[in-house]
């Protein structure tokens, strides 16, 4: 997540992830949920919000939307939300 920074894209799904990591989208959830606590949009805007809060500091002449669009939010109300 960290590197190649999949959260990135606003169409990851649990699915899609999944199938990058080559396992079921049922162990990657049951993963998510027993060790982590959270599920899969939990797990990614965690990242999300981390990457948003880096490019905030980085990008100052950057507006939020731009932002929010960056790290994979598809709209303004979910990156508020989240």
């Amino acid at each position: 997540m960290k590197e190649e920074k999949p959260f990135a894209d606003e169409d990851l799904t649990l699915q899609s992830f999944a199938e990058e990591l080559e396992i079921k989208s049922h162990q990657l959830s049951q993963i998510l949920n027993e060790i982590l606590g959270k599920n899969f949009f939990q797990f990614v805007n965690g990242y999300r919000i981390e990457e948003a809060k880096n490019l905030l500091k980085e990008e100052r002449e950057r507006n939020i939307l731009w932002v929010a669009y960056a790290v994979g939010f598809n709209s303004k109300s979910s990156f508020n939300k989240s």
